[in-house]
């Protein structure tokens, strides 16, 4: 199946691969999907976590092929079925293997329901969105935290700001849009632990448009917010489009803006220069992300 599905840029748009997993349905941004191969003998590790099938080498590439099923607590038995989605997120190269792949959906990020908290108990779920398609609703898997459950050394590590040494207390106002409470905390406890201690939370590019709409109509853009960083994922409002916003508005075009996104990829750094954002970082890289802002607000 092709997956190279090109979009316009900052359109707040995303296609969706549908998949199943036991008769479920389930979903994963195309963007974050290299290849589709049908399922392929693997090599075992030795004192692999259980969610790991094993490896195999396509193309001379190493890659660890994950048990969906098992990483999400559907029964599973050994299975010489299905198909590998493989993927490209995070600098990582993982394969899924699923039951079927069913199509790709084309839809806008302001059409994807966020999970609540009786389906995403804090820490533990693994959903960032539900999308209804004609009767069916398709849950959007969180993969990267699926992937750091399974190997913690993969996600951000706050122990990365120690190597930046000591550091002074810098109140400069920065405005975070992220809607994975997991990462935000993890990103907000790095940034104080960095001597950044004015921080503004938002959960989606949407609220994060909002306060900048509201300080620039009170005329204290310049007082309340000095950088923005903002992942792309995000329902309602997906950083691209904000990004986009930003730089397209006389008043905020000035304002550095930071991606910091498990898609950070060379396509997706592509897009991100064209809409003007100001840097972009791959999320285990909290340290260089500390290092980025420091430059963008020396300027």
């Amino acid at each position: 199946m092709d997956t190279n599905i090109l979009l316009e840029n900052g359109t707040n748009e995303l296609e969706v691969l549908e998949f199943t997993l036991g008769g479920n349905h389930y979903g994963i941004n195309v963007a974050k999907i290299r290849e589709i191969l049908t399922f392929q003998k693997v090599t075992p590790v030795p004192n692999a976590h259980p969610c790991i099938e094993g490896v195999f080498m396509p193309r001379d590439t190493m890659i660890s092929v994950i048990n969906l099923k098992k990483a999400i607590g559907i029964n599973s038995n050994a299975d010489d079925e299905g198909l590998f989605i493989i993927t490209n997120f995070n600098k990582l190269n993982i394969a899924f293997h699923v039951d079927s792949v069913l199509g790709i959906h084309r839809i806008s990020w302001a059409d994807i329901i966020k999970p609540d908290q009786t389906i995403n108990t804090a820490g533990n779920g693994v959903s960032t969105g539900i999308i209804k398609i004609e009767d069916k609703l398709i849950i959007i898997l969180d993969f990267e935290k699926i992937v750091t459950d399974i190997s913690p050394e993969t996600g951000l590590k706050i122990s990365d700001i120690d190597a930046l040494g000591e550091r002074q207390r810098n109140d400069s106002p920065i405005l975070i849009s992220e809607d994975s409470p997991l990462l935000c905390k993890l990103i907000t406890d790095s940034l104080k632990k960095s001597g950044y201690n004015n921080l503004i939370v938002t959960d989606n590019g949407q609220e994060a448009w909002d306060k900048l709409s509201q300080f620039k109509r009170e005329g204290t853009l310049d007082k309340k917010v000095k950088c923005v960083i903002t992942d792309i994922e995000m329902p309602i409002m997906d950083g691209h489009r904000l990004t986009k916003l930003i730089k397209t508005d006389e008043k905020l075009s000035r304002l550095p803006v930071v991606i910091f996104s498990s898609l950070v990829n060379e396509e997706m750094r592509r897009k991100g220069e064209q809409l003007g954002a100001d840097a972009q970082l791959s999320k285990p890289e909290i340290g260089n992300l500390v290092s980025e802002i420091d430059k963008l607000l020396a300027k």
